[in-house]
């Protein structure tokens, strides 16, 4: 398989195909981020090429008929090839008639594949036309993760994240449309300090005019090598302390009136939680309270601090 650097994907994305479309960011300016640096570039798309030879090394390992060892079939579950995850900072960010030609690979090798996702930017929904997103449906594209990270306006300018809150709403809009599902990451800690609460709750005011079909929360994790850290040393900005983070997510859960899926998971969050909103807001809350509680800020920022790599 053709893999560049470190590969990135959701938690929910762990029974997926996945496949290698892009490597880096097309933005790759947001002030904390540290994701993409080992790379030697800014983005490339995977040669066609690269993607059809893995789409038939993969094929091999799920449709081997001889796929036995003293008499015991290995099997493999379904969920690992009806769905194909497109890795990459954010592989829609391609022009759709790439998109397209990927999703026709995709489905030449794995005809019973019912789906493809990928991570996306805000504004690489905004750069296709309505009829692009409605072909790119057609061909299976569902189920995109959007890192919105907030739909605070001064969190979003001063990361650098290249879009505003209003934005995230419209472009959500037309994903609807379309018939494109998609899941949010938000991330907790964006605003700074003394700021978390006022940036949940201008989130949740974004949020529920979407229709997500999760919401995903991160903490932020500030590493030196990025350009947020440079800035926390020049004064200009302030960290939140860890029990803040977790006041800030209660806050965001509290606010959030739609139906979705609510999920911290991944190496970012010390204490993973899920469960569906509204149904378990209360239980969620309840969560949240004892880790702010019993836990406490020594024990998180330990944790925090000894994260070396997300």
């Amino acid at each position: 398989m053709h893999y560049t650097g470190t590969i990135w994907r959701p938690p929910y994305e762990t029974g997926s195909l996945i496949v290698e479309a892009t490597a880096g960011c097309t933005h790759h300016k947001c002030k904390f981020c540290t994701l993409y640096e080992d790379l030697p570039f800014k983005f490339k798309p995977a040669p066609k090429e690269h993607i059809e030879a893995d789409l038939l090394e993969a094929q091999t390992w799920y449709h081997d008929p001889l796929r036995k060892a003293e008499g015991r079939l290995f099997e493999i579950d379904k969920a690992s090839y009806d769905r194909v995850f497109l890795s990459g900072a954010n592989p829609f960010g391609l022009k759709a008639k790439h998109l397209l030609e990927i999703a026709d690979l995709v489905h030449e090798y794995f005809p019973e594949c019912e789906s493809i996702g990928c991570f996306s930017r805000v504004t690489d929904v905004t750069c296709k036309s309505d009829a692009e997103l409605r072909e790119l449906a057609a061909a299976g594209y569902d189920g995109l993760t959007l890192g919105i990270e907030t739909g605070d306006d001064d969190a979003l300018a001063f990361m650098d994240k290249g879009y505003e809150a209003k934005e995230i709403v419209e472009q959500c809009a037309r994903l609807d449309a379309a018939g494109i599902s998609y899941a949010f990451f938000y991330l907790a800690g964006i605003s700074g300090k003394g700021r978390g609460i006022e940036g949940a709750r201008r989130t949740a005011v974004v949020v529920n005019q979407t229709n997500p079909w999760l919401v995903g929360v991160n903490m932020l994790t500030i590493y030196p090598s990025s350009e947020l850290y440079e800035e926390i040393v020049a004064g200009s900005w302030q960290e939140e302390m860890e029990v803040e983070k977790y006041e800030e997510v209660k806050e965001l859960v509290a606010n959030l009136t739609i139906e979705t899926e609510f999920a911290m998971l991944g190496a970012s969050n010390p204490v993973m939680l899920r469960g569906r909103l509204p149904e378990r807001k209360e239980q969620i809350t309840s969560a949240l309270d004892s880790i702010i509680n019993d836990i406490g800020e020594e024990r998180l920022r330990s944790y925090r601090s000894n994260l070396r790599h997300l």
